[in-house]
């Protein structure tokens, strides 16, 4: 990898910051256990156990182990995996009345089940719970989460005997055992060996589990050696128990079908005790191997410590020898001889001046310890026991505990400051906090909702109230309420300190034989041992190890490293000389982005004018000893430069095998890994800003030095000056962000952002971009850095590592994890070109932090600018800033072809692949824009874009079209219409132009539609309204209007009639209503008024069409509307409709809305009805003056008019009262006489005089009106009117008297002859229309004599009419005789 590891190692605390209780109390309450009067209290322990193929990365053990915890009564056991989350998987044992012993809880394992077992002062307790391959049917797990081992602890019966025993008391021994360790053996027995208080050891065991048994206890006596080697020994001396073999500390092992128990006593001694022989086949003094041990023998060890390893060579034990001022470890190798004898070959002893020691760890080459000093501080080391001649410890770095003291700059809340403290997540676990909140609260309220955010408030509340209670003035300057804010703050903050110290405190280290990996367990919580990084490691190694070493790995040159050691010397005395004040002015001028350079010589002038202790002239003295300084300063700046030229981040090759791809997806998955590996991050990138920080403050030394450090003079200062102190200003600008990054919190996001959000991404089409995170409770807070990890950075990195290595099987976590932590900086790290992790903010919703993001890297960084300034968009999208965003994306755009993301977005549609990179990217921001709803900013960027597309004519289309769209959208008309003129695509101009007619109508702005130029667009705009028109409901839409006043504002009045003309002609057919007809009768008059407009010779228009002949967007050319095939088009001839043609339909679509308003039923069948059918339901209805302007128009027969007319006439004459009420609505409709009569006329009075004013005003040839009038009286029995028969006898008497001889009226036909011959003598003849009388002077006058033959004739055949007869008769011979008088005297005057 691009970093060298050293020998040390670092803490990398991995508590979880869960707030809720995770532990399952099971309590087991034995019958016959009390509590020892005055019984021995033994010291928390705590131990791990990992799986066999914990190593194994195709197994579901990978990575995954057990630790616990003793505390007086109670072991608290979790189950943990670095791969995934296990649900259930802590469980804490109460043992009522007993302490569990130092040495008492082993985990075993077999095929089937893993085995707990727990030995205290009184019981012994088995736990056989299943083994995790036997949980899943599969050995793959693809679940983020899975049961732990512990789900179904609950069920087991613990009381049970098959479970747990009493010890069984020796008579007369008192006391219980001080130490202990168990085993589990071949055939199923658990095995407890337990040191005996008066010395040996008892052996007790269960039988196996679901067989019938007791429990057996065995005696390990020194007396069963002494009688195997001298049988001689006096009785007196045999079976004596000494003190002195009290065992401090057990161990057991297996081999050669034996089962060995070694046991380290006070006395010094180590024996071994073989199970099957039940004797001591060894024993050894410790302080034979412990110089300078003269007077020790007659001490009793008291904390002594025993670990047994098996190695290649065979089985080596470990021993810790604890003496006042000093301790050894001794490493021994078991050494079998013949005869079942046994002896121990020495192989190293190792010396260390720390005194309490917490608990070690042997392996098979090293030795693991953990010390607690004086300060209480933890102390860890570790030594390889076989090829370390000087007996140097390696360090391993522990995790410092908070500062004391939280330094509050002038321009800082204390509040604010000490909860950004108190809850990072790197200072406090959430049991710390909640503890010093139920002590500094004195216990008065229980915390019920134990939530991170929820306990942010909580403290804050307390402290708050604590300040407000004990505040009796009134009136506070602000300088006096921060003082009492600090007091009270530095209270709890004191608080929380005490309990995590507590929590700190450790218990117990675990190495896994497996993988390697090293655990240090504490009371709190479990923190891993991750390999240190050679720069970080002289950095913090402290100043007796710094000095002592003479080389380093960073470089195999001796004089370069000598030079580089004694460089990172000098970095040390800068470091101590750096005071708090000026080290808080340093970090905030970098998050303020001032110049780190000048922030560094501001530092160097506070430290050349503070320098009391003269600490300069001690670095320069350093200096001057350091041979070639630009060389070891170069060296150190690579090393820390993360910058690489492979693709970090992108996927390598498919890995073969799906199971392998599965249980690698799992990798380092789990909430714990993400915790340590970001911590680690953490960790690293706090570190090197420190040491980058104080090598630019010692390069700014340097050049105030000038030539006088410098063999090489002013070449070198130069090179100082232009190169290596800006790559060291840009190195720390680049660590302190990787610090922002992994200290600042992830935020909390609704739903229905995140939804947005991801439609926002679906329009970005950034398939592969990360999803949001479904493990968000995993860790609370959740920092940035472990959402990255999580969500995208993981896959990538493990990804990456397994392409790379040769065998994928083996886990190692030395090599794992440092490879992990590495390639998360280098993902991280500005100066690379890999964007996930910007892209990962943008996914998860994390807008602000992706916004502090983008400012702390811009002054500085020159890669991803682009990018940077596209995601500083996407922010200021989010948060309502459209117009900011927009200036981003415009920047952005500048890099379009240069950067890796942007060459991403970009390059998805294949559809735009003629497109140019900067066109299509603004495609994917303008659609962008849309989706989020700034029409604005999209006609903005649009015309921006059309500016790149001058030889793109199909993307100008496109941005004009969409510059269209959002003005149309806005109500901007005008705009929307240039825009539409300005589209080179005619069929976009054509939709456009659609479009623009239809928003335009639906809004009803018509004045503006009407009023645009259409500039060669006339015709396309008259064919888009006509199609609408034509295609859609008439009374819905009013596009016929719209046509109407289109034509009107173009003086074309002809083409404005036509289509009035069309659209009344569809309404009569398709809306047979009253507003249907009275449209049409308004769309005839326009019709009308607009051919009255022009000269006549142009007063016409051609007829339209029926609409079914309408051509209808979408037809088909073969098919009619029914789905056949449509006939060979007939050549039809087209109709010209002149002014009078339009004025007939005039009337009778106005005599059709007469119809209907007065009979609205009519209005279904008005319609479409002709003008004779118009006639007869007008008659019908009694509108008699629309029937009869009609019969004009067209020229009709009267008759049907006065036929009806005259019905109605009879009916009334005969009806009743409601036929005369009923009467005067249709006679109100007519024109009556203008005669205002002096008395009240009935309904059939005026009926009778409506029909008389037609007979007058309507006058006929020969009388046919008067007698088809009389002939329907007559034919109905009605006696004829007076009126009617004078003014018939006037126009045609003949007829009148062919009239009564048809309806066999012989008197009335009489009266009539007698009167016309009287009229014809003289007397009355103005009654018959006869102007002159007979006489000589006259014109002839005649008679119907047929008529009056056959009245004679019919006369004479009755004997009752013989009167009458005789009267006709006489009158006709006085008739002719006057007629022949007549003629005489005519002929007498020729």
């Amino acid at each position: 990898m691009a970093a060298v590891l050293e020998r040390s190692f670092i803490e990398i605390c991995g508590f979880e910051r869960e707030t809720q209780h995770r532990f399952r109390d099971v309590t087991v309450n034995l019958p016959g256990v009390s509590a020892l009067p005055g019984g021995q209290k033994f010291p928390d322990s705590g131990g791990a156990f990992h799986y066999e193929e914990s190593g194994k990365l195709l197994s579901v053990t990978s990575n995954r182990f057990i630790h616990w915890c003793t505390a007086g009564d109670s072991v608290q056991l979790v189950e943990q995996s670095l791969d995934t989350n296990l649900l259930n998987n802590a469980v804490r044992l109460q043992l009522s009345h007993c302490s569990v012993l130092p040495g008492g809880v082993v985990v075993q394992e077999t095929l089937s089940n893993v085995i707990i077992l727990v030995s205290t002062n009184q019981s012994v307790h088995r736990l056989v719970l299943p083994h995790p391959t036997r949980m899943y049917r599969s050995e793959l797990v693809t679940e983020l989460h899975m049961q732990s081992i512990f789900t179904d602890v609950g069920k087991l019966s613990l009381h049970e005997p098959s479970h747990s025993a009493l010890i069984p008391s020796v008579l007369g021994q008192n006391g219980s055992p001080s130490t202990s360790t168990a085993w589990l053996s071949e055939s199923g027995e658990a095995h407890y060996a337990l040191a005996s208080p008066a010395g040996g050891i008892r052996v007790v065991s269960l039988p196996p589990l679901g067989t019938q048994g007791s429990v057996s206890v065995v005696e390990l006596k020194r007396s069963s050696m002494m009688q195997r080697l001298s049988g001689w020994m006096p009785s007196s001396i045999r079976g004596e128990q000494s003190p002195a073999d009290l065992a401090l500390s057990l161990a057991v092992r297996e081999m050669e079908e034996d089962t060995f128990i070694f046991a380290l006593c006070q006395d010094h001694k180590l024996r071994m005790w073989s199970i099957r022989e039940q004797a001591c086949l060894l024993e050894a003094d410790m302080l034979d191997y412990m110089p300078s041990c003269r007077g020790l023998k007659r001490q009793s060890g008291t904390a002594h410590r025993l670990r047994v390893s098996s190695s290649l060579s065979g089985l080596c034990v470990g021993v810790y020898l604890s003496v006042p001022q000093r301790g050894q470890f001794t490493v021994l190798q078991l050494v079998a001889t013949d005869n079942n004898r046994y002896s121990l070959d020495h192989i190293s002893s190792l010396f260390t001046t720390q005194e309490t020691l917490v608990d070690f760890s042997l392996t098979s080459t090293d030795i693991w310890a953990v010390w607690v000093d004086e300060s209480n501080n933890t102390v860890v080391k570790y030594i390889n026991f076989e090829h370390n001649t000087a007996g140097q410890w390696n360090q391993v770095f522990v995790q410092p505990a908070p500062e004391e003291e939280v330094h509050i700059g002038v321009d800082q809340d204390p509040r604010e400051t000490y909860l950004d403290v108190i809850f990072s997540p790197l200072h406090f676990t959430s049991s710390a906090i909640v503890k010093a909140l139920q002590i500094y609260r004195r216990g008065s309220q229980r915390i019920i909702d134990p939530s991170w955010d929820n306990l942010k408030k909580e403290v804050t509340v307390a402290v708050e109230s604590e300040l407000q209670s004990s505040v009796t003035e009134f009136e506070f300057s602000q300088e006096e309420y921060r003082q009492l804010q600090v007091e009270f703050w530095s209270k709890f903050y004191a608080c929380c300190l005490q309990y995590q110290e507590v929590q700190s405190l450790p218990v117990g280290l675990s190495v896994s034989y497996s993988t390697g990996l090293v655990c240090l367990l504490k009371k709190g919580f479990v923190s891993f041992l991750l390999p240190c990084f050679a720069v970080d490691h002289l950095y913090l190694s402290s100043d007796e190890y710094l000095f002592s070493e003479e080389e380093t790995p960073i470089t195999e040159d001796p004089d370069l490293g000598r030079d580089l050691l004694q460089l990172v010397q000098c970095l040390r005395l800068v470091s101590d000389a750096v005071s708090g004040g000026m080290a808080y002015e340093m970090e905030k001028a970098l998050e303020h982005l001032e110049s780190p350079e000048r922030a560094a010589e501001l530092v160097l002038e506070n430290l050349l004018s503070n320098d009391e202790e003269n600490v300069i002239e001690d670095i320069q003295n350093k200096l001057q000893d350091i041979r070639n300084p630009m060389a070891a300063m170069m060296v150190l700046l690579r090393e820390m430069d993360l910058e690489t030229d492979s693709d970090v981040g992108v996927d390598g090759p498919v890995l073969p095998g799906l199971n392998l791809r599965i249980s690698l997806s799992q990798q380092l998955g789990s909430s714990s890994a993400v915790s340590v590996v970001c911590q680690a991050v953490c960790h690293l990138a706090m570190t090197r800003t420190l040491f980058c920080r104080d090598l630019l403050i010692l390069q700014k030394l340097y050049l105030r030095f000038g030539d006088n450090m410098f063999l090489g003079g002013g070449a070198q200062l130069l090179q100082l000056q232009q190169d290596l102190i800006p790559r060291s200003s840009n190195l720390l600008s680049s660590y302190y962000l990787l610090k922002h990054v992994s200290q600042s919190l992830a935020s909390s996001v609704p739903i229905d952002i995140i939804d947005a959000n991801l439609q926002h991404l679906t329009v970005l089409e950034l398939s592969d971009a990360p999803t949001p995170s479904t493990n968000r409770a995993a860790l609370s807070p959740q920092t940035v850095l472990e959402l990255f990890y999580q969500t995208a950075a993981r896959k990538l990195i493990i990804s990456q590592i397994y392409s790379q290595q040769q065998s994928s099987s083996v886990l190692l976590w030395s090599h794992m994890i440092s490879n992990v932590v590495i390639l998360l900086a280098q993902l991280l790290w500005p100066s690379n070109s890999g964007f996930q992790f910007p892209e990962c903010l943008m996914g998860n919703c994390q807008y602000t932090q992706l916004q502090e993001y983008v400012r702390l890297i811009g002054p500085w960084c020159q890669v991803n600018i682009g990018s940077c300034r596209f995601m500083l968009g996407q922010c200021y999208l989010a948060n309502g800033e459209g117009h900011k965003a927009l200036q981003c994306f415009q920047e952005a755009a500048t890099e379009v072809e240069k950067e890796e993301f942007l060459i991403r977005l970009t390059g998805t549609e294949e559809e735009e692949a003629a497109s140019t990179p900067r066109l299509q990217y603004y495609n994917k921001v303008l659609r962008l824009l849309e989706d989020v709803g700034l029409p604005e900013l999209v006609i903005q960027l649009a015309s921006l874009a059309i500016t790149e597309a001058v030889s793109d004519i199909n993307s100008q289309a496109a941005l004009w079209t969409r510059i269209f769209k959002h003005h149309l959208d806005l109500g901007h008309n005008s705009e929307a219409y240039e825009a539409l003129t300005q589209n080179p695509d005619s069929s976009m101009q054509q939709d456009c132009l659609r479009q623009l007619v239809v928003v335009l109508c639906e809004r009803s702005q018509l004045q503006d539609l009407v009023q645009f130029s259409y500039v060669n667009l006339h015709d396309e705009v008259v064919g888009i309204i006509e199609s609408r028109a034509r295609g859609l409901d008439l009374l819905a839409h009013n596009y016929y209007e719209l046509l109407y006043a289109f034509h009107i504002n173009r003086h074309n009045f002809r083409k404005a009639g036509s289509v009035m003309f069309e659209l009344g002609m569809r309404l009569g057919r398709e809306v047979r209503t009253r507003l249907g007809l009275q449209k049409q009768v308004n769309c005839y008059l326009a019709a009308l008024n607009c051919l009255r407009l022009i000269r006549p010779e142009y007063a016409w228009i051609v007829q339209p069409v029926s609409g079914a002949m309408y051509e209808r967007p979408g037809a088909s050319p073969k098919r009619n509307s029914d789905g056949d095939f449509s006939s060979e088009p007939v050549q039809r001839q087209v109709d010209i409709l002149e002014l009078k043609d339009l004025e007939k339909e005039y009337v009778v679509s106005r005599s059709r809305l007469t119809l209907a308003q007065h009979h609205p039923p009519s209005a279904a069948i008005a319609g479409s009805a002709s003008a004779e059918e118009m006639v007869t339901l007008l008659v019908q209805t009694g509108l008699f003056d629309s029937a009869l302007s009609i019969c004009q128009t067209f020229k009709l027969n009267l008759t049907s008019v006065f036929e009806g007319l005259t019905f109605k006439c009879i009916k009334l004459q005969f009806g009743g009262e409601e036929t005369q009420n009923e009467a005067w609505s249709w006679l109100a409709a007519n024109q009556l006489s203008s005669v205002v009569n002096t008395k009240e006329s009935s309904a059939t009075d005026e009926a009778w005089q409506l029909l008389a004013s037609y007979l007058d005003r309507y006058p006929s040839a020969n009388a046919r009106h008067h007698r088809c009038v009389i002939s329907k009286l007559l034919s109905h029995g009605v006696p004829l009117p007076d009126w009617l028969i004078k003014s018939y006898k006037e126009v045609d008497a003949a007829s009148l008297l062919r009239l009564y001889l048809n309806f066999d009226l012989l008197d009335a036909a009489a009266e009539l002859v007698l009167e016309y011959v009287d009229a014809l003598l003289g007397r009355g003849h103005q009654y018959f229309g006869i102007e002159r009388p007979l006489s000589a002077t006259s014109s002839s006058v005649w008679l119907p004599y047929t008529s009056i033959d056959q009245l004679l004739h019919t006369l004479s055949e009755t004997q009752t009419n013989s009167s009458v007869y005789n009267k006709v008769r006489d009158k006709l011979e006085e008739y002719h005789k006057l007629v022949e008088q007549t003629t005489k005297r005519r002929l007498v005057t020729q």
